[in-house]
């Protein structure tokens, strides 16, 4: 790379980095002054049961694994977040500790800035739409929705453990119709982002797919997770429709483990790690299907009565 493509390359990374602080600074105050109208009212201090999650849920993030299904699982396995309440809790939870993550690797890894940004954008417009829909689902339909997510969530780990994707190439950046798929592909994913499935596992397959270096795929997917996360948070907290005690535990949990996994660890063989996963997230899948099955009769019952 020259010099001379090399400025505009820095000066637009600089540029996305001091918009991703702008938005570190509007989701804060934000969330700040949506905490203190809540204090008095509710025990809002995080049990340490949910920092630890924070922390264990982050710190394999940052290697790539994903937090959304592993956070769903162990909320599930301690019955500490309503069912309807868990969508918003880990957008609102692990807004922070992916902001974190973005600025490391947006930072460390190349890849060319206006596909960067195009798939950002993308991301975030979804997320806007698809979290205005869901803060307004009731319980039962957002156990069938977690419950087929975390499903997809499993689906997508088998195929990182036996590797079912292509290699990927070694492009930066997309271009023309690959661009146009990408773009398409991540507006869906920050759509479906509001459901509880989480964009790094789809979003590593699809770069890898278009041709793309899966090295590229941490500042796209991290990226498009910081930038989407405070917009779609914004209305869980709005609406309430989140568990603010539990969603503390995973910000203040998760950012040390961050640093850590990205400054002190940097890889991890992941290969076991993921097999639990797995049978942890298909047990959770299977049980919140289970009692949307269970809440069907019970839902059906007044409607019949009147």
């Amino acid at each position: 790379m020259s010099l001379a493509s090399l400025v505009p390359q820095v000066s637009a990374k600089a540029a996305l980095l001091t918009a991703l602080g702008g938005f570190v600074i509007v989701f804060a105050w934000f969330w700040w002054s949506a905490i203190r109208r809540r204090q008095g009212t509710e025990r809002i201090a995080p049990t340490p049961t949910e920092y630890a999650i924070g922390f264990v849920a982050d710190f394999f993030d940052t290697l790539g694994i994903g937090s959304f299904a592993t956070t769903t699982a162990l909320f599930k396995w301690r019955g500490l977040v309503r069912d309807e309440h868990l969508p918003g809790t880990l957008n609102v939870g692990h807004t922070l500790p992916t902001i974190a993550q973005a600025f490391i690797y947006i930072a460390i890894v190349e890849v060319e800035m206006p596909t960067l940004v195009m798939l950002i954008a993308a991301s975030v417009l979804g997320m806007w739409l698809g979290a205005g829909v869901v803060s307004r689902w009731p319980r039962r339909k957002i156990q069938v929705g977690m419950g087929i997510a975390l499903l997809i969530a499993a689906v997508l780990t088998l195929m990182a453990i036996f590797d079912t994707t292509t290699g990927g190439g070694t492009a930066l950046g997309l271009h023309g119709p690959r661009l146009a798929i990408g773009i398409l592909g991540n507006f869906t994913l920050g759509a479906l982002m509001s459901l509880g499935i989480g964009l790094y596992g789809p979003c590593l397959i699809l770069i890898s797919l278009l041709g793309m270096d899966p090295r590229a795929a941490f500042p796209i997917m991290m990226g498009s997770c910081a930038f989407l996360m405070p917009i779609g948070s914004t209305q869980f907290i709005r609406k309430q429709s989140y568990d603010l005690k539990a969603a503390l535990g995973l910000a203040l949990g998760g950012i040390p483990a961050v640093l850590i996994a990205a400054y002190i660890v940097r890889s991890l063989d992941l290969y076991y790690v993921r097999w639990l996963v797995v049978v942890v997230v298909v047990y959770t899948a299977v049980h919140l299907l289970r009692a949307a099955a269970h809440e069907a009769p019970a839902a059906a019952a007044p409607e019949s009565a009147g």
